[in-house]
C-alpha cells in the first residue's frame, strides 16, 4: 500500500521523552523568570501534580495522591494553540487519539487500546454523557473550557459502565473571584473564521458570574463541506455563606458540521486527484442541537463533612439527511471505474437526559496516627429517547466518475419517521475512601454499584404508513432488559518524598456490548450482560524543581472478556471472545532557562485479540480497529519579552481498519506551530501554522475503504484580548 504520511518509530517518541528529562540539569530555581500577568502567559502545567484531580477521585486527591494516571490539559493552553474542537484539545493528552467521525457527533477517542464511545466515558463537570447509538455530540466548543482532565484506564467505579479504556471529563470555565475577560477574533485558510468572548468575576459578595459566546464557520477543505457552530453558556454562583455554595449554569451548542464522510479509496489507496472531492449529496444536512442545564450545592457543614449534590437535565436534538457510502469498482469502458453511492439514511434523534448526583465527605483520624477520608453517594440518571429513521425506504444508490459528477440530491426525506421509543433508568450507589497509614504510604480504594433498565418500544405503522401504536419490543413478554455490575479497585500510594510518588493498583470495569441506550429487539442480545474487564497499573510522579518539572510514567495491563463473537458462519452471537492491552505511556512538562519550555507525552501498546471468532475465521492475535499502538505530541515554546514562538508535532501510530486486519492506514505525524506578539499586555496579534508540511494524513474512517482526511496545510491569524 502506497505509504501517505511521514513515519515515525516509537522509539523516537521514548527517546526524546528521555532526551528531555535529562536536560533538567540546566534549569536551575534561581533562573526561573517569574509569572508575569499579561496575554502571553498561559502556563506550563506548573504544579499540575499538586492541584487536587476532579476527575481521578471524589476525595480531593491530587495526582500524586493517586494510584492512577490522570492529564490535565489546560485551556488557556488550547486556546493558545488554536486547537478547533474539543478532539483535537484532548488528544494532545497522553495516551488519546481521535476516533471521529459525524456518526458518533464527532466526539469518539481511543484510550489504551479501546475505542468508542462505548468504552472511553465522556464527562461535563463530572457528570458521564450517555451515547445514543454511539453518539456524543457535547460539549461543542474549546472556547468554553477551563481545563480538560483525562483519566486513563478502568474508570467504572467512579463513573459507571462504559470507561474500560478511560474517562475524559471537560471541566467549564466557573465564575471567579476576580474580574476576567476574554475574546478572540480570527480568520483563514477554508474561509475560517472565529469570534468569541467572555467575561466573569463577582457581583457583590455573595454573587459571581461567567458568561461566554462562541461562533466559528468555514467553507471546510473538501467540496460543498461548509460548516458552523454557535456555543453560549452561562454560569451564576451563589454563595450566602463561606461553607454553603449554589451554582446555576446554563449551556447551549448548535452545530452543522462538515456533511463529508470520508473519502473512498480507488484500487486500494488514496488518490489524490479526489484528495477534496466530497460525494455526499448536494442538499446533505447534519445539524446537532444541545441545551444543558446543572444546579450544584456545595455546603460544608463542618472541617470534616461536606455535602454535595448535582442535578442536571440534558436535552439533544440531533439529525443526518446524507448519501454516506462509497466504494469504487472497476466498470468496463469506465478507466477511472466508478464510484458507488448508497445508504440514503435519514435519521433524527430525540433526547433528554436528567437526573441527580448526590455524595457526602467525611475526613477524620482513626486513632493511632491514622487519617481517613471518606466519600459516599448515590446517582440516578434517565434518559428518554425517540430515535426515527428512514431505513424502510434507504434504497438510493447510484454510480458516478470518481473525479467528475453531479451531487445529485436526497431521495424521500419524509420517510424519515419515529420507529421506537428507549427510556433508559439508572441508579447507583458508590464509596471511595482513603486511608494514610503514615505520612508517606497510603491506601486508596472504591466501589460501585449500578443497576441500568432499558425499556424499548417499537412504533408500528398500518399499510397506508398511519402510525399503529406501539408494540412490546423484547421476546418472550419480557417489558425491559436490567444490567447489574459491580466494580471496585484498590491501590497504594508510597512518597519517598513530598514531590515524588510510587504507586499500583488493580482495577475492575464494565463496558456494554453495544449502545446501552439504543438496546436492540435482538433476541440473542437480550441474554447477554455487559462485558467486564480488570486492569493491573504501576507508574511513577514525580514534580521537581521546585514545580517546573513534572514527570510521570505508567505501565499496565487490561484485559476485557465477554466480547461478542461468532464460532460458525451464520450461527449465533455469543459472549466468548477477549482482548487485552499491555503499554505503557509517559509525559513531562519542563520549563527551562531563557523562557523556553517542552512538553511531551508518548505511549506504545500491544493492544490484540486473544480469543476472538467470527465466522470462519479466527481472529485471535489480530489488533482491534482503530487502535494505534503508537503515539505522541511534543510542543517547544519559547516566550520572550512580548513575543511567543511554538511549534508542535502530533504522531499517530497505523491503526487496521476492521477486525479482520484486512488493511492498515498508515501512520502520520503532522507539525502545527504558532508565533503571537504582545501588542499590549492585554492585546495580542497570533499567526498560526495548522499542518505545515501539507502532510496527507487519516484522522478515522467511515468502513474499512473510506477515510476521512485531515485539515490540509492552513494559515490562521487571530487578535486575542484579556482583560
Amino acid at each position: 500500500m502506497k505509504m501517505i504520511a511521514t513515519y515515525c518509530p516509537a522509539t523516537h517518541v521514548a527517546a526524546l521523552l528521555l532526551v528531555t528529562c535529562s536536560s533538567s540539569a540546566l534549569a536551575r530555581d534561581d533562573d526561573r523568570v517569574p509569572p508575569r500577568d499579561d496575554i502571553l502567559v498561559v502556563g506550563r502545567g506548573d504544579g499540575a501534580l499538586y492541584r487536587p484531580s476532579a476527575t481521578g477521585s471524589r476525595l480531593g486527591l491530587t495526582p500524586l495522591e493517586l494510584p492512577a494516571s490522570v492529564a490535565t490539559v489546560e485551556g488557556d493552553a488550547i486556546r493558545a494553540r488554536g486547537d478547533l474542537t474539543v478532539v483535537e484539545a484532548v488528544s494532545r493528552a497522553p495516551g488519546i487519539t481521535a476516533a471521529a467521525n459525524a456518526g458518533n457527533g464527532n466526539t469518539a477517542l481511543a484510550a489504551r487500546g479501546f475505542v468508542g464511545q462505548g468504552s472511553v466515558l465522556q464527562l461535563v463537570d463530572g457528570i458521564r454523557l450517555f451515547p445514543v447509538a454511539g453518539t456524543v455530540t457535547f460539549p461543542t466548543d474549546p472556547w468554553n473550557v477551563e481545563r480538560i482532565e483525562v483519566l486513563t484506564g478502568p474508570a467504572s467505579v467512579l463513573y459507571g459502565q462504559g470507561a474500560l479504556g478511560g474517562a475524559v471529563n471537560v471541566l467549564s470555565r466557573a465564575p471567579s473571584d476576580t474580574a476576567r475577560y476574554d475574546a478572540e477574533l480570527s480568520y483563514g485558510a477554508q474561509d475560517t473564521w472565529h469570534v468569541a468572548a467572555g467575561a466573569g468575576g463577582p457581583l457583590g459578595e455573595q454573587l459571581g458570574y461567567r458568561l461566554d459566546a462562541s461562533y466559528r464557520r468555514s467553507d471546510g477543505w473538501v467540496d460543498r463541506s461548509d460548516n458552523h457552530s454557535l456555543a453560549l453558556s452561562g454560569a451564576l454562583r451563589f454563595a450566602p455563606t463561606e461553607r454553603l455554595t449554589l451554582t446555576l449554569r446554563g449551556d447551549y451548542g448548535d452545530v452543522s458540521p462538515m456533511r463529508y464522510w470520508g473519502t473512498p479509496l480507488i484500487d486500494g489507496r488514496l488518490d489524490p486527484r479526489n484528495r477534496r472531492r466530497n460525494y455526499n449529496v448536494a442538499d446533505a444536512d447534519i445539524r446537532f442541537r444541545d441545551d444543558r442545564q446543572t444546579l450544584v450545592a456545595e455546603w460544608e457543614l463542618s472541617d470534616a463533612v461536606t455535602l454535595t449534590n448535582a442535578a442536571y437535565r440534558l436535552a439533544s436534538k440531533r439529525s443526518w439527511y446524507d448519501l454516506e457510502s462509497y466504494a469504487w469498482t472497476p466498470a468496463a469502458g469506465r478507466p477511472n471505474g466508478v464510484i458507488e453511492r448508497s445508504d440514503n439514511l435519514g435519521i433524527v434523534q430525540d433526547i433528554a437526559q436528567y437526573g441527580d448526583q448526590a455524595s457526602v465527605k467525611l475526613s477524620a483520624p482513626l486513632g493511632g496516627g491514622l487519617a481517613n477520608d471518606l466519600v459516599l453517594g448515590a446517582e440516578v440518571n434517565r434518559v428518554a429517547l425517540r430515535y426515527s429513521n428512514n431505513f424502510a425506504v434507504a434504497n438510493q444508490a447510484d454510480a458516478v466518475d470518481p473525479f467528475d459528477f453531479a451531487p445529485g440530491m436526497l431521495e424521500d426525506r419524509a420517510a424519515t419517521l419515529p420507529r421506537y421509543r428507549t427510556t433508559t433508568t439508572e441508579w447507583s450507589i458508590f464509596g471511595e475512601d482513603r486511608l494514610r497509614l503514615s505520612r508517606r504510604l497510603s491506601l486508596v480504594g472504591g466501589f460501585r454499584y449500578e443497576e441500568d433498565a432499558v425499556r424499548r418500544r417499537n412504533i408500528l405503522y398500518d399499510a397506508s404508513g398511519a402510525p399503529a401504536g406501539e408494540a412490546n419490543a423484547f421476546p418472550g413478554g419480557a417489558r425491559e432488559k436490567r444490567f447489574r455490575d459491580a466494580t471496585w479497585r484498590v491501590g497504594t500510594v508510597y512518597q519517598p518524598t513530598r514531590n515524588v510518588s510510587l504507586y499500583a493498583q488493580y482495577a475492575t470495569g464494565v463496558d456494554p456490548v453495544g449502545t446501552l441506550t439504543t438496546f436492540t429487539t435482538s433476541a440473542t442480545q437480550f441474554a447477554f450482560t455487559n462485558a467486564k474487564g480488570d486492569q493491573v497499573e504501576a507508574g511513577a510522579k514525580a514534580a521537581l524543581l521546585g514545580g517546573r518539572l513534572n514527570v510521570t510514567l505508567a505501565g499496565y495491563r487490561i484485559v476485557k472478556n465477554d466480547l461478542v463473537a461468532q464460532r460458525v458462519a451464520n450461527g449465533p452471537l455469543e459472549q466468548i471472545g477477549r482482548q487485552s492491552s499491555t503499554g505503557i505511556e509517559a509525559a513531562l512538562s519542563l520549563a527551562l532557562v531563557g523562557g523556553f519550555s517542552v512538553e511531551a507525552n508518548g505511549t506504545l501498546l500491544d493492544a490484540r485479540f486473544d480469543d476472538f471468532l467470527s465466522g470462519m475465521a479466527d481472529l485471535s492475535g489480530n489488533t482491534p480497529p482503530n487502535v494505534p499502538e503508537r503515539a505522541g505530541n511534543l510542543w517547544l515554546i519559547w516566550e520572550s519579552r512580548g513575543v511567543r514562538a511554538q511549534a508542535g508535532l502530533r504522531h499517530v501510530g497505523a491503526r487496521f481498519v476492521d477486525s479482520a486486519n484486512s488493511a492498515r492506514v498508515p501512520a502520520y505525524t503532522v507539525a502545527d506551530g504558532g508565533l503571537s506578539f504582545a501588542v499590549t499586555p492585554a492585546l495580542a496579534a497570533d499567526v498560526r501554522v495548522y499542518n505545515l508540511f501539507d502532510t496527507r494524513y487519516v484522522t478515522s474512517t467511515y468502513g474499512t475503504a473510506q477515510w476521512l482526511l485531515g485539515r490540509p496545510r492552513s494559515l490562521d491569524v487571530a487578535l486575542r484580548a484579556r482583560l
